[in-house]
């Protein structure tokens, strides 16, 4: 398993991944998001820092690291593939239906749940994927 310090470049350089300049600027853009930027958002930032960036220089890119196992695509049933650092510490996700923002959490009583019921089950948990979606209430 890849040291969870390595920035996503090192993991690239360390999966054999051609590191371009672009790749570069979209690897660190992607290190310095603290949302769940989807591909618009990623070329955004990217042609930001180096107007040179394509939209397709970014989703080749994205589609490359994703196979690579360097990010993890999440699909909150927007229409919009978001995507985030595959070496996250673990946490699950609450969309806010009505603004579109993705709130992550940790919660030690779901995360008890769930292994219990994976053991009820007869399984060994070795991951899982949360995601709740709702509305805020009215105060």
């Amino acid at each position: 398993m890849t040291d969870k310090r390595h920035t996503i470049t090192d993991r690239c350089e360390a999966n054999d991944l051609r590191m371009t300049h672009p790749r570069r600027v979209i690897a660190q853009v992607l290190e310095d998001s603290a949302d769940h930027p989807d591909v618009e958002e990623l070329y955004n930032r990217a042609s930001a820092v180096d107007p040179r960036i394509s939209i397709a220089t970014v989703y080749r890119t994205v589609k490359l690291f994703e196979e690579a196992g360097i990010l993890d695509k999440l699909e909150f049933g927007d229409g919009r593939a978001r995507y985030e650092d595959a070496e996250r510490e673990h946490h699950d996700h609450l969309i806010d239906l009505n603004s579109g923002e993705v709130i992550e959490f940790v919660d030690e009583e779901i995360e008890a749940l769930q292994d219990k019921i994976a053991e009820k089950l007869g399984y060994e948990l070795r991951g899982h994927r949360l995601e709740l979606y709702g509305v805020p209430r009215k105060r």
